[in-house]
C-alpha cells in the first residue's frame, strides 16, 4: 500500500522570526512546509503546484491576503485557507469567513491549538473534495501513462521517456487524465470543459484551445508524436491510442 504523502502546507507570511517557527512547528507534527513573504509568490506557486492548505496573513507588503483570495478565485484555484492575523477586528473575521475562509487565528496564538485547527481544516476538506487538482483529477490519483510520458499527479509533474521530468499546469493535467479515461471515444468540447474546469465554468472554446496547443508542443518539444490525439472537426476531440476509431482522421 502506498504511503500517504504529508499534507503540504502554503505559508505566506512577512514576518520572518514567525514564518521560521510555524514551519518549524508544522514540520515536527508531520507536515510539509512552503514559505513565501509575498502574495505574488504564493500565487505564483499555486498556479503551478498543489498545497493541501494555506495558512495566509492579512497584513502583507504587497498585497492584502483578502485580495489574494480574490486572485486566486480569478484563477480558478481552490484552497482550504486559514486566515493568521494580528488583526483581531471582527469585521475582519467576517470578510475574511464570508470570502471562503475556513478559519481565522488572530496573534498571538498557540502552536499547537495552530496544529490543531489546521488538522480540522484538513479533515473538512478532504470528506469535501477540495483535494482535487482540477475538477476531475485528485491529488491522490494514481500515475498514469500519456503517449509515453508518465503522469504524476501527486507532485503536477510529467516525466518523458527522454528523461525529462517538468511540471506540468492544473489545467493541462486535468485534460490528459479525461482523455485517458475517455480513449477511443469522441469527447465534445462542452465535456472536456466542464470536466476539468466545473459544470459552470465560463470557460471559452477558444481558452480550451490554447490548452490544447500547449499540450501538444510540450510533447513535441520532447519528440513524442500526438497523432493519436485528433480533433474531430465541429465536435471536440479524440485520443485513441488502440486505433479504433476513424473519427478526426483526413
Amino acid at each position: 500500500m502506498r504511503a500517504e504523502p504529508k499534507p503540504l502546507i502554503l505559508v505566506i507570511e512577512d514576518e520572518p522570526e514567525l514564518a521560521k517557527l510555524i514551519a518549524l512547528h508544522l514540520e515536527q507534527a508531520d507536515m510539509q512546509t512552503q514559505v513565501y513573504d509575498r502574495a505574488a509568490y504564493g500565487l505564483k506557486f499555486l498556479k503551478r503546484n498543489f498545497a493541501n492548505l494555506l495558512l495566509l496573513d492579512i497584513n502583507l507588503p504587497d498585497q492584502s491576503g483578502f485580495a489574494l483570495m480574490e486572485e486566486l478565485k480569478k484563477n480558478d484555484i481552490s484552497i482550504p485557507t486559514i486566515f493568521l492575523t494580528g488583526n483581531a477586528l471582527e469585521t475582519n473575521k467576517v470578510k475574511g469567513l464570508d470570502m471562503g475562509g475556513d478559519d481565522y487565528i488572530t496573534k498571538p496564538f498557540s502552536y499547537a491549538e495552530l496544529v490543531a485547527r489546521i488538522r480540522a481544516v484538513l479533515r473538512r476538506a478532504e470528506s469535501t473534495g477540495d483535494l482535487n487538482v482540477t475538477k476531475n483529477v485528485k491529488i491522490s490519483d494514481d500515475p498514469f501513462t500519456f503517449c509515453g510520458a508518465k503522469v504524476t499527479p501527486v507532485r503536477l509533474e510529467i516525466e518523458f521517456p527522454d528523461g525529462a521530468v517538468l511540471k506540468i499546469g492544473r489545467k493541462e493535467l486535468g485534460i490528459l487524465a479525461y482523455l485517458n479515461a475517455n480513449q477511443g471515444v469522441v469527447v465534445t468540447r462542452k465535456a472536456l470543459i466542464h470536466s476539468v474546469w466545473g459544470l459552470h465554468a465560463d470557460v471559452k472554446s477558444r481558452s480550451l484551445d490554447q490548452y490544447i496547443v500547449k499540450v501538444r508542443e510540450l510533447f513535441a518539444a520532447h519528440g513524442i508524436s500526438l497523432d493519436s490525439f485528433r480533433t474531430v472537426h465541429g465536435i471536440g476531440y479524440i485520443f485513441d491510442p488502440a486505433g479504433v476509431s476513424n473519427e478526426g482522421r483526413d
